[in-house]
């Protein structure tokens, strides 16, 4: 059964008027006749008693609506919810971010969505420094806002959102922790702690680089798996951790020197979501969180 047959024997069936019942399809008298001669055809029988006074339901009909209305209505229900979750209408959208800095603007951004799309209640996680998309391919997370580069071929995004400098995490009694900045050939002197667990190998090689541009090769510190842990290591002299700026203010401690790059590239941050997955509610998040980044660069809050 074709859907403009089933909602015409639905509606006709409801008004028992071919007028009105081509009033509410917004179709001619005409085409709803033969719409019902169609099924009627498709069934075998008649469906409807016709006369020039009247129109009424032949027992099949009868029979036919009954059986018809609820799953009808339980498709119409089915429809309004996809189309619901879809504009970011009651639902939930889980969130996740990288560090402090997008943790910001995460929240920002779920604060300006509780004004324009109350219906809409985002929850927020960190993600895991060890597994930078797993929850994301889980379904844990509809969208994160995490560190570029991305190059997986199953989750898509936007472009660069926000950036900011980075700096390399020393132990305060090493030798490049009193200078005013360092370069990434300095790295060449210094054991870099490395990242245990599901980190692909281009993020890793971008964040914690083994050799140096000139090709020096960079020693490997220990691994771990979170960023206490890693600032432990380093105030305690076994490797430097190249991070982005805003860790010198949310992770100050006795023992880290925070030391400028002089020439590495900015970190760069974006929005990230399963391909196939951008549902209104990730486009009307990813949406207030260009606005939010936005505004903060022209207050001068953020680096953009």
């Amino acid at each position: 059964m074709e859907r403009d047959e089933l909602e015409c024997f639905l509606l006709l069936a409801e008004e028992l008027h071919f007028g009105r019942t081509a009033e509410r399809m917004r179709l001619s008298r005409a085409r709803v006749s033969q719409l019902v001669q169609r099924l009627e055809r498709r069934v075998g029988a008649p469906l409807f008693i016709r006369s020039s006074r009247r129109v009424g339901l032949t027992a099949l009909g009868r029979q036919l609506r009954a059986d018809l209305e609820p799953h009808h209505r339980a498709i119409d229900a089915a429809l309004e919810r996809a189309v619901a979750t879809a504009r970011g209408i009651d639902s939930v959208l889980h969130v996740g971010f990288a560090n402090p800095l997008t943790g910001e603007i995460v929240m920002k951004a779920t604060e300006a969505l509780r004004v324009s799309h109350p219906g809409l209640a985002v929850e927020v996680c960190e993600v895991p420094l060890g597994d930078p998309y797993g929850q994301l391919r889980k379904g844990e997370f509809d969208v994160q806002l995490t560190e570029f580069p991305v190059r997986e071929d199953d989750l898509g995004g936007g472009s660069v959102l926000l950036s900011e400098d980075r700096v390399l995490a020393l132990p305060a009694a090493h030798p490049l922790a009193a200078r005013p900045s360092v370069t990434l050939e300095d790295l060449a002197d210094v054991p870099l702690l490395t990242i245990a667990g599901e980190v692909p190998d281009y993020w890793l090689d971008h964040h914690v680089p083994s050799r140096t541009p000139s090709g020096r090769p960079i020693g490997r510190g220990p691994a771990v798996t979170n960023m206490q842990e890693a600032l432990m290591l380093v105030a305690a002299g076994r490797g430097a951790l190249p991070a982005p700026a805003h860790t010198a203010t949310y992770f100050a401690r006795p023992g880290i020197t925070y030391v400028p790059f002089a020439d590495a590239e900015p970190t760069g941050y974006g929005l990230v979501w399963r391909l196939g997955h951008e549902t209104g509610a990730v486009a009307a998040f990813a949406r207030t969180a260009r606005e939010v980044t936005a505004r903060e660069a022209m207050e001068g809050q953020a680096i953009a």
